[in-house]
């Protein structure tokens, strides 16, 4: 892969920080964002890399996020739509608040997301979403945020039709279950998180997965080898769902 400038969403923790990590390892130029002050300040200092304050649930900060890279003169070869949450919960004790704020942050912040970026992104890039086996795989507890991730790939499907012109292709991979701090932060105990690991075992892979499992398939999606590919999705799941 030629040398990029890559934008990350999310990139303070799992898989968006993993991507980061590796993208620089091989000589690309890395932006990330995050909604954590502390937190983005903290990694950007690690990495070395420029950061932007923009949580995917304040469409203001996005707004700002466009801004401030075209006044920094940013051309973006790829984008990341990284950034997500999951508050699980079951059908029945779900709430309009939970609903509106999955889907504001999981379909909403990366549709007005990628909007705002679009008059930096180089004449030819590369966009990548991070969505989720929910789409097709049930689990208990998950519609809201199955709803949240299959509205934006639906999306995915049009966008590729009307940005064809700007030379933007958009691809999706969709990550199983990952160990990542996306799980405590959605209320499980450490000794639930252990449980359903342990419960991988019978698959194919034999482990749970980590954010370095994913990291391969983003960067071949940015990559050019991946230039004929529109509107497709890469699972990886470690052989979960067969």
């Amino acid at each position: 892969m030629s040398s990029k400038t890559i934008l990350i969403t999310g990139a303070t923790s799992g898989i968006g920080l993993a991507t980061a990590k590796q993208s620089l390892k091989l000589g690309h130029k890395v932006i990330i964002t995050g909604r954590n002050q502390e937190k983005l300040d903290q990694v950007s200092k690690e990495l070395g890399v420029k950061s932007y304050l923009a949580d995917s649930a304040d469409l203001t900060q996005i707004a700002e996020l466009g801004k401030a890279l075209q006044n920094d003169g940013v051309v973006l070869d790829g984008v990341v739509l990284n950034a997500g949450v999951f508050y699980p919960t079951s059908f029945e004790a779900a709430t309009p608040e939970n609903f509106d704020e999955t889907i504001a942050i999981n379909t909403k912040g990366p549709f007005f997301t990628l909007q705002a970026l679009l008059p930096s992104l180089a004449a030819t890039s590369s966009v990548v979403f991070t969505s989720s086996i929910v789409v097709y795989k049930g689990f208990a507890g998950c519609s809201v945020y199955a709803a949240s991730k299959a509205a934006f790939e639906s999306t995915i499907r049009v966008l590729n039709v009307e940005l064809a012109d700007r030379g933007v292709r958009i691809n999706t991979f969709r990550p199983g279950i990952t160990a990542t701090d996306i799980h405590s932060k959605a209320g499980m105990s450490d000794e639930q998180q252990q449980e359903t690991y342990d419960s991988l075992k019978s698959t194919p892979l034999g482990r749970e997965l980590h954010p370095e499992d994913h990291v391969g398939t983003i960067l071949y999606l940015l990559d050019e080898a991946s230039s004929a590919l529109r509107n497709a999705v890469i699972d990886v799941d470690g052989g979960f769902t067969l």
